[in-house]
Order: C-alpha cells, then structure tokens, then sequence
C-alpha cells in the first residue's frame, strides 16, 4: 500500500508517528500546503525512508491527481479541515485510489426552517457520487477517525453481538481535560468546532427521517467512565446521526458533546458577535483595505491545538450508548475508548485528542492493505465487520472497554 496524506497539522502529525511502528504499508507521502510542516512531520521519524514530504494545495484538484500519480500512491488520506473534503474526494476518483477521511463534506442549513428540517446534510455531495465509485469498483471511506469512525464501528459492533432490537444509539462524547495557561483553548480545530457547534444538530428518528433542533439542544448529564465522571452534553451536528441510519436498524440516533457550559457560552457568544462566519470581511490595513475571515481570524489567535501537549491533563473519552434488548430483556450499554493525555504525550508526543482522532484511520488502513476490510461505493464504517477492527485496536496498545447500564 501506498498512501498519500494530506495535511500535517496535528492528526496528519500523528498519523505518521503511529503508523511508523506499523509494517503494513510500501511508502506513505506527507504532504501540506506549508512545506515545512510537512518536512517536520517527516523528519521526527528519523531514517524510516518509507515517508516523504511534499508541498500541495489540498483545493487543487489536479495538483493532488498529480501527486498521487507521481508517487504512484493507491491510497489518499484526507487529514485537512472539511472545507477540502471535496476536492480531495474527486482528486482521489480522478487518479483511481482509495480515499478515507474523518469528516465528511460540509452541510449547509435549511433557508427558512433551519431548526426544523435539513438542508443539505453532512456528506450528501459524497454519497451523491457513491453509483459512480460502486460502478467503477472504487472504495470512499468517509468518517473514519473517532467520532465519526471509531463511534460508528461500536454501533455496528452492538448491533451485532448485543442486541436483538435497538431503540436509540447515541454518540456520548466527554473528557476532563484542562491547558494550562488558558482559559479557552480547544484541543482540536477551532474551525470544525464551530463548524459542527453552530450548526443545527441532525436528530434521526425512524418513521420521520433526519431533522434538525436548535444548537446545544436538549441538555443532559452523562457520567463517563475511568474517572471523568458526570459531564453535561448537548446536541450537536456530527457525521454519525447521518450515518448510521444507513446500514444499522435503530428508532433513534443521536450525537450528543460534553462542551460545558462555558465553552458552550464562549461560542454562542463568538456567534452573536458575527465571528464564526467565513465569508470574507475587509478590514483596514497598514497596506490597505483586506478582505479576512472572521473564523480564520479566530483560529489565528488562538493556540494550535497540536501545541497544547505539554500544557494538558486529563482524559478524553469517545463513545457509543445503545438503548435496547436482547433475548427479551432490555439491556443498555456504553461502548467506549478512553485515551489520557499523559500517555500519548510519553508514547507519542501528541496529545490525547489528536492521537484518539489520528489512530482510528490507520486500523483502517491496516485491514484494507491486509484485505479485511474491502467494499465498493461511498461506505461509512458501519458497513464493515466491527470486531477485526476492535481486535486490532486493542493490539495497537489501546483497548477499548464497555459498561452495561
């Protein structure tokens, strides 16, 4: 296998150090729009020649065709923001290779009832295309980090081995987590944060079909396990509700986020003032007037996220409560991978929210090199065996746990 990556920020960054100790691939090409994080990523690995750094536009459909051809890869890594989605999806098509990614092609709201119905939905310009990659005999993996991705194969895992009957599947995602030195510093892309924060949730229901809520809708306190303990979540926007209805059988599905209430404030606050938009606004200049993005501003002024390692305590933890019955009974479980700081900073120099996000698309490569995993189409994780995947989480060195209810 030969894979191109995309983006070097702090996933793609961690993408390489985990795959490094994996065997399974020929060559893997880093590539960025910054040349020099790309060459820094390379370089942290020492002598292993199986990676290279390259400089590309991830919106430059062709430039990435090209690259993919030059280095002859048969596999495209998408580790950029969802806004490259797209581009990347159609760069893989056009050059004949797999593509995987960890988010999904951008949504955009309802014109009059934004909080009622969908508009275009989280992937919709993916799976739009699914005939043509099914009939070319070409594979998309589309949601394939932790959320979406991990999440999605507990789901499929439960529908399999626990319950006869689902009623509701719910992504619960939580962590304890704190930076010193900052009062507000997210631990991933402040741009997908708004992104999928501001948005309308997507709330799926069988009978009715994906429809939308208010942001931070239904509030609820979910106690997370290995010591995180009782966090309050809201509804949020997120690839798994728009997934998961498509291969599981379940009455409901949702995806609810531990932000606090704080974080919560913090953005609605950021939304109130007009600085999550990213349509270009000018503003003055020493050279001029300039024409910005108020959210590309934001993330300017915040820390990089992959920088915040060393500052950071606590666990995050990523997971899947499925409500329903087995044998008669009912039963509830809660599927969950819990990653501390702590250790992925000793085992890998990449805080935990990263390296949880990062470790989940190299299993997946891992089992379509060895040809476990293996399909046709735009296919979400669901679609795949769960259990191949869980046994080789566990043996990358990072097991994940289930707690009944």
């Amino acid at each position: 296998m030969r894979v191109l990556l995309v983006g070097a920020g702090g996933v793609g960054t961690a993408i390489t150090r985990i795959a490094a100790r994996r065997a399974f691939f020929e060559a893997m090409v880093v590539a960025d729009y910054d040349p020099a994080r790309a060459r820094t990523a390379v370089a942290a690995l020492g002598d292993d020649d199986r990676f290279a750094a390259e400089a590309v536009d991830a919106g430059d459909e062709a430039a990435v065709t090209t690259l993919l051809e030059r280095h002859r890869c048969d596999v495209l890594l998408n580790a950029t923001d969802p806004r490259f989605v797209m581009p990347l999806f159609r760069a893989a098509r056009a050059a004949g290779a797999t593509y995987l990614d960890m988010a999904m092609s951008l949504s955009r709201p309802h014109r009059d009832r934004p909080h009622e119905e969908c508009g275009v939905k989280l992937g919709d310009e993916q799976f739009a295309q699914a005939g043509e990659w099914q009939s070319e005999g070409m594979l998309a993996l589309v949601g394939m980090g932790v959320e979406p991705g991990l999440s999605d194969v507990f789901a499929r895992y439960a529908a399999d081995e626990l319950f006869d009957e689902i009623e509701e599947i719910g992504v619960r995602d939580g962590a304890n987590l704190t930076v010193d030195g900052y009062d507000f510093a997210p631990s991933f892309s402040i741009w997908t944060t708004i992104e999928e924060c501001l948005n309308p949730p997507v709330v799926y229901e069988a009978g009715r079909g994906w429809f939308t809520t208010a942001p931070f809708s239904e509030p609820e306190v979910f106690d997370f396990p290995e010591g995180i303990g009782e966090v309050e979540c809201v509804n949020v926007e997120h690839e798994e509700v728009l997934l998961v209805p498509r291969w599981i059988d379940a009455r409901r599905v949702t995806f609810k986020y531990g932000l606090g209430r704080e974080f919560v404030e913090t953005l609605k606050t950021l939304h109130l003032l007009g600085l999550d938009r990213t349509e270009p606004v000018t503003v003055p200049s020493a050279g001029g007037p300039v024409a910005v993005s108020p959210r590309d501003v934001l993330a300017a002024c915040l820390p990089d996220p992959a920088t915040l390692g060393e500052r950071m305590h606590g666990k995050t933890c990523a997971g899947t409560w499925v409500r329903g019955s087995k044998n008669g009974a009912p039963r509830e479980v809660y599927l969950y991978h819990v990653v501390d700081n702590q250790w992925s900073m000793t085992e890998y120099g990449c805080q935990a929210v990263v390296w949880q996000t990062a470790v989940n698309p190299v299993v997946a490569l891992e089992l379509l090199a060895a040809g476990t995993w293996s399909g046709a189409g735009v296919l979400g994780p669901e679609a795949f065996p769960a259990q191949p995947f869980l046994d080789l989480l566990t043996a990358y060195g990072s097991p994940w746990g289930m707690r009944e209810q």
